[in-house]
């Protein structure tokens, strides 16, 4: 079992943190909230203190999962929670430069449709991995693994495998990439899977190693904080969670 380091409690406020992202040009963590709160960012310092508040006006949080962004500073947030299956049309917001905003922003918009012949599903984690996103679907069973372009404008996603994680409970709530791009992490509330020698894009053929928490709450966020470790978040349930921990994936 490895053990979570608590960093934080996160500001209360914040109660459904369900991502968390590092940006090279911030010293800031930055998260949001899902479905039914504000359509808003949050740069928050390791006191876990919101620091910056920003809202995207021309954005509509239909359901915020997962965020990620590139080498020039730019914030995505992955728009597409689908808990009932009945979406069938998703959106990425690209946020330029977020760490130089004040108050507020517009969102420039990726929107998707899924592949001819799949079935609509819930999404909850992606990453931006050599100018394209890797969205991962949040199941019981069979998962599946979509690219979509980094491209403003309407696209259909392609389907680049599906894949079955060993044991109970495997549902992915967020995912991330290394800073070198060696290592993709999922997770789930109680374990991550840390993937390892991949080639190209074919991820799901590399070396896959469950790493199992000492630790069991809703996780929802995680991000690297570099290389071997990462930064998680999980929701505030009643007394427990809302939180902002370390793993070290050695």
């Amino acid at each position: 079992m490895g053990k979570l380091n608590l960093i934080a409690s996160l500001n209360n406020d914040l109660d459904e943190a369900s991502a968390i992202e590092t940006l090279n040009s911030s010293h800031l963590l930055w998260t949001i909230e899902d479905a039914g709160n504000k359509n808003n960012v949050y740069g928050i310092d390791l006191n876990g203190n919101i620091v910056k508040d920003i809202d995207i006006d021309n954005a509509e949080n239909e359901d915020w999962e997962d965020l990620t962004s590139d080498h020039l500073g730019n914030l995505y947030i992955g728009d597409f929670g689908n808990n009932n299956k009945k979406r069938d049309r998703f959106t990425i917001y690209k946020i330029n430069d977020v760490a130089n905003l004040n108050d507020e922003t517009q969102a420039e918009m990726i929107h998707f449709k899924l592949p001819k012949g799949i079935k609509s599903k819930d999404f909850e984690a992606f990453f931006l991995y050599e100018n394209d996103f890797y969205i991962f679907s949040k199941e019981n069973k069979r998962c599946i693994l979509l690219k979509v372009p980094n491209s403003i404008g309407e696209h259909s996603a392609k389907l680049v495998s599906d894949f079955n994680l060993d044991g109970k409970h495997h549902k992915i709530t967020s995912a991330a990439v290394s800073p070198d791009g060696k290592t993709i992490v999922l997770l789930n509330h109680d374990k991550l899977w840390k993937i390892t020698n991949f080639n190209s894009t074919n991820f799901l053929k590399g070396s896959i190693e469950e790493l199992k928490f000492d630790h069991n709450s809703q996780k929802e966020g995680i991000c690297f904080k570099d290389n071997n470790a990462v930064y998680i978040t999980d929701e505030r349930n009643h007394s427990e969670g809302g939180n902002l921990y370390t793993f070290d994936l050695n």
